[in-house]
């Protein structure tokens, strides 16, 4: 096993064998944490987002945050009812995408699988992003350095889900678990203090807002509307990966649909609890917070917070104030939450490989995403994911703000979608059910994704209405690109589908055979692809050489002729000393005079031990045949000659090769036991 082997084996494991693949389905208890985590660690940041929106309108515009924070938990109950459905209908983990294009359409399809894709991309950057503010907040080196903190966190995620399903679900599960532990027992024990009429107020509770003018005359009017509409759709945030688990049911155990539904409703309802009690403490200990806080927010003594002032997230004022005399739950809680940001990034790391694999199943992307890796996982697509997500964060700067106004129009387009396949898929199911009892389970049904088609593409139009201008176009843009693309991609392999199909021409047998060995000099590389091409049979067999150099041009002939060759050696003239076009030149000439004939050419090469000695020898027979590849008729064939350079590839030539194969019927050779058919029969 090389060095690269080696260093590959300990940062993955093992290799699996396919029909391993059954080993690294996964049970509720490991499942929940794998696909859940995104939309449980968007607690961390959708209370922010709505609190920094609605203090524009001043400090009695929060008393709307709880209002707004019942209508998003009111959509999450809807969306998480409604997936319920879809998980069991269509267990196959195509998701929204497979639901869409099964009852709208391929092009619907693509357009919701689009969406989906630049969701998961955000869903890491924005996580990432995230966490590394978290970190810049508690570790004060890391301020400054946010992008390439995110960036490492990013490929660190990556290399842990390279190595699978299973292992990245348990190493995660224990950190997701105990920060549900973390944000409900400080819920609960701030709930606490609070009947006991002992809880305090949080840090920033010194601070008024200013009021922007635009509200300088009060919550009315559709300006203050607009805010409410802005508020709610930022804190539509905590719906994000949701979805993750309808494409992620191939990965569950079975009874595949219902463990999913299951795990569906387990992360509603922690999701919903831990968001409303983040909420309502918030408001309790009448936390302050701004998206410009030097500015906007102003102390007792009427000056401005300024710059030195540090804005701490709604969640770490809160156990700040919650455990103020009991700093360990401070640093549990904040050390969680830290720790659950970089791991929601996991929920996308499981949903866009396997969307990625579907798509390119169809046709729709490159096919190498289809095919798994070492440890069965998609790992092309877990690769590109990461490399996109981290060139998104550098773009961005890792600042949260920016790329949460890109964020969650995706999702909402492929729940719209998804609920509106969901009814269509009950609409043609319906007529031709016989039972009148599963008849009217199925009306309920049709219901249950009515109602979320109407909700979500409400929720859609407000996150449009009120996103758009702040960044939600380059998003929309995104998914528009990426549509293009991958219909462009379709439109390759249809195209070479149906150019590389079978017809009448192709059942006939070229005329002749018109072998062609290139030559520079008289050597063991040149004698093993003469050997080879004459072993062929070809009807005409020549040897090619350029004159490039007069005499080496004439050693060459007198060594072909001292060694005796029986084979014709062609030298063409080259006054500018080029080797490529001459050469091509002939071969399409050869080509053109008998255009019934193969050309065959052979390049004679040696393979050097080291990569380094590389450098040493010039690339002509990769340029030759990246030119002659493109000549109709025309077949190129390397002839290597390895050479024993070092001692690793004299090992390494010299080691037995361990070969597993299955023949298909035949003759395998004069030591196979079986005779050839027909003898004796």
């Amino acid at each position: 096993m090389g060095i690269v082997d080696t260093g590959k084996r300990l940062l993955l494991g093992r290799k699996l064998r396919s029909t391993q693949l059954s080993e690294t389905l996964l049970p509720k208890r490991i499942a929940l944490p794998v696909f859940a985590s995104d939309a449980l660690s968007s607690v961390a940041y959708s209370p922010d987002e709505i609190f920094l929106v609605l203090a524009s309108a001043g400090l009695s515009a929060y008393s709307f945050s709880w209002k707004v924070g019942i209508a998003v938990a009111l959509v999450m109950a809807v969306v998480v009812t409604s997936y319920r459905q879809n998980v069991r209908a269509y267990p196959s983990g195509g998701g929204d995408y497979e639901v869409v294009t099964t009852n709208l359409g391929a092009t619907a399809g693509l357009s919701v699988g689009s969406a989906l894709l630049v969701d998961y991309i955000l869903t890491v950057a924005v996580s990432i992003s995230s966490a590394a503010q978290y970190a810049a907040t508690a570790i004060p080196v890391v301020a400054g350095h946010e992008v390439f903190v995110a960036v490492g966190a990013t490929v660190f995620l990556m290399a842990i889900n390279l190595r699978g399903v299973r292992e990245s679900g348990t190493a995660f599960a224990v950190p997701t678990y105990l920060f549900m532990v973390g944000i409900l027992g400080m819920a609960a024990w701030g709930f606490g203090r609070y009947l006991f009429g002992e809880l305090p107020a949080a840090e920033s509770a010194r601070f008024d807002l200013v009021t922007e003018e635009t509200f300088s005359n009060g919550l009315t009017g559709l300006a203050f509307v607009f805010l409410l509409l802005r508020a709610f759709s930022s804190g539509c945030a905590a719906l994000t990966g949701v979805e993750a688990i309808t494409n992620g049911v191939p990965a569950f155990r079975k009874p595949k649909g219902r463990n999913a539904a299951t795990t569906l409703l387990l992360l509603g309802v922690v999701a919903i609890t831990m968001a409303l009690s983040v909420i309502t403490l918030a408001n309790l200990m009448h936390v302050r917070m701004a998206e410009d806080p030097a500015t906007q927010l102003i102390g007792p003594d009427n000056r401005l917070a300024g710059d030195e002032y540090v804005q701490n997230p709604v969640i770490g004022q809160l156990a700040t104030g919650i455990f103020d005399h009991f700093p360990a739950g401070f640093y549990f809680v904040t050390t969680v939450t830290g720790v659950i940001l970089v791991l929601a990034a996991n929920t996308a790391f499981n949903g866009f490989p396997v969307l990625g694999s579907i798509l390119a199943r169809d046709g729709f992307l490159p096919r190498q995403l289809q095919l798994r890796g070492d440890r069965l996982t998609f790992s092309n697509g877990i690769i590109g994911l990461a490399l996109l997500a981290c060139i998104l964060i550098a773009a961005f700067d890792a600042e949260v703000t920016r790329l949460i106004q890109l964020y969650i129009v995706g999702v909402f387009v492929s729940f719209t979608g998804s609920q509106l396949g969901m009814v269509r898929h009950w609409n043609a199911r319906i007529p031709s059910e016989p039972d009148p009892g599963a008849r009217a389970r199925m009306r309920r049904n049709r219901a249950v994704n009515a109602t979320g088609f109407a909700i979500t593409g409400s929720v859609l139009i407000v996150v449009l209405i009120t996103k758009f201008a702040s960044g939600a176009w380059i998003a929309i843009l995104a998914m528009g690109v990426l549509f293009l693309l991958m219909r462009a991609i379709r439109s390759h392999y249809d195209t070479l589908s149906e150019e590389l199909a079978v017809d009448d021409s192709d059942h006939g047998l070229p005329s002749r055979v018109h072998a062609i060995v290139l030559v520079s000099k008289v050597h063991k590389p040149t004698l093993r692809a003469l050997s080879y091409a004459r072993a062929t049979r070809p009807n005409v067999l020549e040897a090619l050489s350029i004159d490039v150099d007069p005499e080496a041009t004439a050693r060459l002939m007198a060594d072909w002729d001292a060694a005796g060759l029986p084979v014709a050696l062609r030298v063409l003239d080259s006054p500018y000393r080029e080797i490529i076009r001459p050469t091509v030149s002939y071969v399409r000439n050869v080509r053109r005079d008998s255009p019934r004939d193969i050309v065959a050419v052979y390049i004679p090469e040696y393979v050097v031990g080291h990569w380094w000695e590389q450098l040493l020898h010039n690339q002509t027979a990769l340029l030759l045949k990246g030119r002659l590849l493109f000549t109709p008729g025309v077949m190129v064939t390397s002839v290597p000659y390895q050479l024993r350079s070092s001692a690793v590839a004299k090992a390494r030539a010299d080691r037995p090769q361990r070969r597993r194969s299955v023949i298909r019927g035949g003759y395998q050779g004069p030591n196979d036991p079986s005779p050839p058919a027909g003898d004796g029969q």
